[in-house]
Parts: C-alpha cells; structure tokens; sequence
C-alpha cells in the first residue's frame, strides 16, 4: 500500500500600514512585501489586506476616474515586477457593471482570478452600499494543489459565502479585512470565524489591516483558527508585520502549524495603544511636524500629553501652561512636573492681559449684564486663540483634550478648548481616561498621583468642580454609554435603576449639543459608537421635546 503523501503550504499575512489614496506608494509596499515574504519567509503565498491598492477606507476617491486609472497602472506594476511568489491583491475593480470591492489572484505574472465581495456593510462606520455593486459567484483558487475560498470582510460575518465556497471544494478559508477596532472587537471577530468554521469544518486566515485613517484605526490582530475552532497562529495588534505560517496538507484535510501567541492586551492597554497608533498616522500621514496642546495640570491634558509623546517623542511635542486668576498653584505646579517627567518644550503664558483687553473691549456690551459662563468661555478662548497661533507659526498641530463624557453633554468651549486639529481623547469617557491614566502610570510614571485624585474642574470659576455642572461621572458615563451608544430610551434607563430625573438632564444636554460636536476636531474612534460617522443627528430636531 502507497505511503499518504504529504505536503506543505506556507503562507505569509502582510499586517501591513497603508496610506488612503497613495496608490502607487502602496503597491510599491506591497512588492516589498511580497519580496520579502519570498526571499526571507519563503512563503508560497502572500495575503494583502482588503482594498490594499487604495488603502482604507478611500471613500469618495473612489468616484474619481483618474484613480481607478492609477489603480490599474498598479496592477499591471505587480504584475510585471511580482515574481516567484503569488499575492491575494485587495483594491476597488472598477467594471463597466460598476465598482466592486475586489481581491486579484496574482499569479505567474497574471491576474488569474478577481473576486468580489458579496456582503456590503452600510451601518455603523461603514458605506460601502454609497460606492460598491454586490459580488456574485463563488471564488475558488487553487495554490500548490490546495483549494482556496476567497472571501473580504464582511462575508466571513455571513454563513453563506463561506459555506458556498466549501461546497465548491474550498479546503482553506482566507479572509482579507480592514475591519476597524473598537473595545473588545477582537474577541467579536474570532467568535464569527468559530461560527464559520464549526459549520464548515475548516480553517481560516484572518489577514487584517493596521494603522490609523483619520478617526478610525485598524488594529490588525490578524490570525489564522485551524478546523476545531482554535487559534493556532496571531499577529500582535497594532503593529506592522510580515509573518508566514506552514500548512500541513494530506489527503484528508489541510492543517495549520500552531507557532507561540503573543500575550492577549487588557482593555486598557488594547485601547492606549489604538489612541498611540491613531494620533501617530494621523500626524505622520498628514505631514505635521510636530504638536501643542494646553497642559492645564488636569487629567485629560496630562493623559494627551503622554499618549503624544508615545506617538511622536518628546522632541516633537511642546505644551502650554495658560493660568488664569482662577488657576490653583497645584495645577501649575503638576503641569510643570508633567512636562519635565517626559523632557518636553514647556511655557508658561499667564492669559490675564487678554482676558483683561477683552473685558475692557465688552465694558460697553456687558454693562448691567451678570457675570456669567460668558466670561468663563473666554478664558478658554484666549487659550485657543494662544495655541493657534503657535500652531501657524510652527506649523504644529494643535492637539484638544476634551473627553468623550465631555464631548457628548456640551462641557467644553466652541473656539476655546475645542480648538485644534485633533482630539486625541474625543471618544474616551471619563472614567475610562481614569483608567488610562493609571494604565500608563504602570509602565512608568509620568502622571502626577495627585492630577489623578483630585476632583476634575476646569478652573473657568472660583472653587469650580465639574461636579457643579455634570453627575458624578461614574453615573454620567453609564447613562451616556446606555443612550449614545445602546440607544435606549428614558423609560429603559430608569428601569435600570437611574435617577429620572438625572438621565432626562443629561439626554436633553446631548441633544442640544450636536451642533458643538459637528464642529470639534477629529478624534481616535475607540469605542462601538463614536461621534461622527457613527453617530449622524440632526442638528435641528423636535426629539425629545416631549419629556418632562
């Protein structure tokens, strides 16, 4: 009796950082890859990530002509100058039927096959319904004599793309992504390829995208699960790589070869670096030289603070301390500590000659008028109109501070705190920030204790406490994260046990405020329902009027 004949397939995951329009830069990228991935892993096969060509998401760069004409030119570049290894090429195939998110099966030189995703997400972040038609057909390759379903993204969230291409003898999945993180989505995509492969029976490679797109960032995290449902093989999150895993093939089934895990991230540590990864691109990306913020001796300037100089190092980083007369000694006196613990920039500029000239100017406007949040919002924006103007004539950009919690009721000044050009901690609740904070103290202090424990205030009034505004943020986060980010409604909320009348407070400042936030600055997305793409309100509603 003949011996079973075994044999061995290698593929290698190009974990790759891409930049959204660069079309040509990225092919160029991902030749390296595929040189590499052959010379150095000896791999058979290399897996991109989806829409690799464009980088994503390329939104309505794909409306134009002349890019899909770039899109082609780099096909045919790979073409000609990828050699001695195959590549899964994801880019938008422009068609005379329309627009279809695609992956090439490049091979000997050709594109021998395309395949074109099926499902078409249109929730949450996504709007692919806006540029794509719908795939058809199942997509079956064969490599070294294995046979191969091709699938993108979304498709591996649905039973029948998978199941279609095992019925057509598929032996192996592979899925190429850009699927962006949020907390806990990891454990979110393994559980869907589990479902996928306990009704099929077979493995998959997961091949995920990395990098930050604006307010998006894409952690990569990819893996490959062997048939039992296991994850046998994963790259670290939020990290580039090129890594290659053999595939043990023989009459019956085709097997990965486990390799060591790297150590699964806490909460905190997933999001600081998705926060690190997001604000880095999105200077890098963009070409800024460098950034400055207002360093106030509170919680959040001191987190953004720390999350800039673990992006970019302290020598692109310089702060401002601005006091006013209602600043506390302890505030400078942290901020300055702050600012020497990590070796960066530092001044301070009293804004009590421009809040005092503009008080001087309103004498006539404001007379027999109180004093009131008036007079406090412009203390922030002389902070603003300070910090813009090292930014113009630095060329820095401006990093904002304000919270999620923050953000979501109003608590912060159009054109004061609200000015600049990233909010590092747009979609970070405030207890989370606690969290954050004493995360990144873990790896080594830079976070005075004290800036941790003290009541948050914005120091805009004599005594103030954010407490004087807000509910104790342990309860305000809940009831934000039950409204923006569940959906729920009143009655829902005070079933779980919250105060009427605190949550119908909060509701109605969320909903007054959505004109603040359509002009605030771009932020890291962190969480499952970040403002802006996310989350799309009308400014001008008649919503919840009705409750008392």
């Amino acid at each position: 009796m003949a011996a079973q004949r075994t044999r061995c397939l290698r593929i290698a995951i190009a974990q790759i950082n891409l930049l959204v329009g660069d079309v040509m830069g990225n092919a160029r990228k991902i030749l390296n890859a595929a040189v590499h991935a052959r010379d150095e892993l000896q791999a058979d096969l290399l897996v991109t990530p989806e829409l690799a060509l464009t980088g994503y998401p390329p939104e309505d760069l794909l409306l134009r002509d002349d890019v899909h004409e770039v899109v082609a030119q780099a096909i045919h570049f790979l073409q000609k100058e990828v050699k001695g290894i195959d590549v899964l090429l994801g880019y938008p195939a422009q068609t005379p039927d329309g627009i279809f998110n695609a992956v090439g099966y490049l091979h000997n030189g050709g594109l021998a096959a395309q395949c074109h995703k099926h499902n078409l997400p249109n929730y949450s972040v996504f709007d692919e319904k806006r540029y794509f038609q719908t795939g058809e057909g199942v997509c079956v390759i064969e490599v070294k004599g294995i046979r191969m379903g091709i699938t993108i993204c979304e498709d591996i969230w649905h039973p029948e793309p998978v199941q279609q291409a095992v019925a057509q003898g598929a032996e192996l999945i592979i899925n190429i992504n850009a699927s962006p993180y949020h907390l806990n989505k990891s454990e979110e995509r393994t559980a869907v390829v589990r479902d996928r492969i306990m009704e099929t029976g077979k493995p998959v490679v997961y091949a995920n995208l990395v990098g930050g797109q604006d307010e998006l960032v894409f952690d990569g995290d990819s893996f490959v699960m062997d048939k039992e449902g296991t994850v046998v093989f994963r790259l670290a999150a939020f990290q580039e790589a090129i890594t290659a895993l053999d595939f043990v093939v023989d009459e019956h089934d085709v097997r990965p070869v486990a390799q060591a895990l790297p150590a699964r991230l806490s909460e905190e540590a997933s999001v600081y670096q998705a926060l690190v990864l997001g604000v880095r691109d999105y200077i890098e990306k963009n070409g800024f030289t460098g950034v400055v913020l207002g360093l106030s001796g509170g919680i959040d300037s001191a987190l953004t603070l720390a999350i800039a100089v673990d992006a970019i190092g302290n020598e692109r980083v310089e702060a401002v301390m601005m006091p006013s007369r209602y600043t506390a000694d302890m505030s400078v006196q942290d901020a300055r500590e702050e600012a020497e613990i990590l070796g960066i920039e530092y001044q301070v500029i009293t804004i009590e000659p421009a809040f005092n000239a503009f008080l001087d100017l309103l004498q006539h406007e404001f007379e027999g008028l109180p004093v009131d949040t008036t007079e406090e919002n412009m203390q922030a924006r002389c902070r603003g109109l300070l910090l813009m103007a090292i930014s113009n004539k630095k060329r820095k950009i401006v990093l904002t501070t304000g919270n999620k919690s923050e953000m979501s009721v109003g608590y912060a000044t159009l054109y004061g705190d609200m000015a600049g050009g990233f909010d590092v901690l747009k979609d970070v609740p405030k207890t989370l920030v606690y969290r954050l904070s004493e995360y990144r103290n873990s790896l080594g202090r830079v976070i005075p204790q004290r800036v941790i424990d003290r009541p948050p205030s914005a120091e805009l009034a004599p005594d103030q406490k954010d407490t004087d505004s807000l509910p104790d943020y342990d309860v305000l986060d809940a009831i934000l994260e039950a409204y923006i980010e569940q959906d729920q409604g009143l009655e829902a909320m005070v079933a779980r046990g919250y105060d009427r009348a605190t949550i119908i407070k909060v509701m109605r400042l969320v909903d007054r405020n959505e004109y603040k936030r359509r002009q605030a600055p771009p932020g890291v997305r962190i969480t499952r329902r970040a403002f802006g793409r996310d989350r799309r309100y009308p400014i001008t509603s008649g919503y919840g009027r009705e409750r008392s």
